[in-house]
């Protein structure tokens, strides 16, 4: 959020009472009283061309990693697994964030986000979400716009 600051990105907070038991991004909506469809979250991919990979699509929707591939550049793609986030972003499982990872990775957004005023994503923790326009988002992250779920 301190980044959101000082670039000037608007941005609100929600905080919920998380489970250890559910980190699920469904659960994150139900907390925050907000549609699925407006929650997204962040998964880290490797290609087999472009390495690291950050994609945000809504909490209820599965990654096409076929079309996550093409549109980032790469033949093949497969998830990192949950106990290399940590070293890779600088988050943890249920609370990563596509901003303030410890490297910038290209990063791509499921083109739903521009159906709404606001999206959330993670704040960097678990219990926390931070609300934010598509396109301020897109611009300060690099990110590209495109279908990327199942």
């Amino acid at each position: 959020m301190r980044l959101l600051d000082a670039a000037g990105v608007a941005y609100e907070t929600r905080e919920y009472a998380y489970s250890e038991d559910d980190l699920s991004g469904i659960h994150a909506a139900e907390a925050c009283g907000m549609p699925a469809e407006q929650m997204f979250k962040t998964l880290v991919a490797r290609g087999d061309r472009t390495g690291i990979a950050v994609f945000c699509i809504p909490v209820a929707c599965e990654l096409n990693l076929k079309r996550a591939a093409s549109i980032s550049g790469n033949k093949k793609l497969e998830m990192v697994h949950v106990r290399e986030l940590l070293g890779l972003t600088g988050y943890i499982r249920g609370g990563c964030s596509p901003i303030g990872m410890k490297k910038k990775y290209p990063t791509y957004i499921d083109e739903t986000a521009g159906l709404f005023d606001c999206i959330a994503v993670s704040a960097g923790r678990r219990g926390l979400q931070m609300l934010v326009e598509p396109e301020a988002l897109c611009r300060y992250t690099g990110a590209v716009s495109g279908d990327l779920t199942v």
